[in-house]
């Protein structure tokens, strides 16, 4: 069963095609990894799929809904989240904090309710700080909860960032180069992290560099370049594919997939 579905997909910028023609479906509880050098549109595609670029053609389908041109807010209130190659934390507030916005869209109480504190408010905020914990929990930084998000090391602010896109409660989740930055733990937890989450469920299209990460994880992969996909499978099937190995992943990447 697949839960999400881009056909045909293409977009241009100042005429040049930076997307052209690439089609991609994942189930839930599947991990799909779209990889390929610097340039080759993995983000293009990504804010294509996420609504915050205007395809040129193709469709986009979530759960057999055609959503193709639905903006991010409707997207999300539909089950898809996503993360960003740069860190979207709010610095300031705590990590509870930061994934208590992520719950905004589950929340149901009115304006009205909240200028004149009914008790469905303090209910509700209770009940969305309960959810922040358990997903804190869920990442490992429950015990940083009350802790400004600014001091927290890069990893954790990675962690925290997903821990904010899980709290939309998706049934797809894109994560855009979780592993950037990364030390070897922390790129571990973050390993275990992803697994745990297509687990329960939730389908998950990763972009990655790490190709040893990409190779452990990943059910299927797709491979672009130049906004065009040139080649897919299982990450046997693309590892041992001497195109993708000598143009995308390189020598070292070569070496490091081979390992995994």
């Amino acid at each position: 069963m697949t839960i999400l579905a881009a056909t045909d997909i293409s977009i241009s910028f100042g005429g040049i095609k930076a997307i052209d023609g690439v089609s991609f479906a994942v189930s839930p509880g599947k991990i799909l990894s779209i990889i390929g050098p610097n340039g080759a549109g993995k983000t293009t595609l990504f804010n294509i799929v996420s609504g915050v670029y205007e395809r040129d053609q193709g469709r986009i389908e979530l759960s057999g809904e055609n959503v193709t041109g639905l903006t991010p807010d409707k997207l999300a209130a539909r089950g898809l989240s996503r993360t960003f190659q740069n860190l979207q934390i709010f610095q300031r507030m705590t990590a509870a904090e930061n994934v208590m916005v992520g719950r905004h869209l589950r929340e149901r109480c009115n304006l009205f309710a909240d200028m004149f504190r009914l008790p469905s408010v303090t209910r509700q905020n209770s009940e969305t700080r309960e959810a922040a914990l358990a997903l804190l929990d869920d990442v490992g930084l429950k015990s940083s909860a009350d802790v400004s998000a600014g001091s927290l090391s890069y990893g954790a602010c990675k962690r925290l960032e997903i821990a904010r896109a899980l709290a939309a409660e998706p049934r797809v989740l894109l994560l855009d180069e979780p592993a950037a930055g990364c030390n070897p733990v922390e790129t571990e937890e973050i390993d275990e992290l992803i697994r745990r989450v297509a687990a329960r469920g939730i389908a998950v299209v990763l972009v990655e560099h790490d190709m040893k990460l990409v190779m452990k994880i990943s059910d299927h992969i797709l491979v672009l370049n130049r906004g065009k996909p040139i080649a897919e499978g299982g990450p046997r099937e693309v590892r041992d594919n001497p195109a993708v190995l000598e143009a995308y992943l390189g020598k070292h990447g070569a070496k490091e997939a081979a390992r995994a």
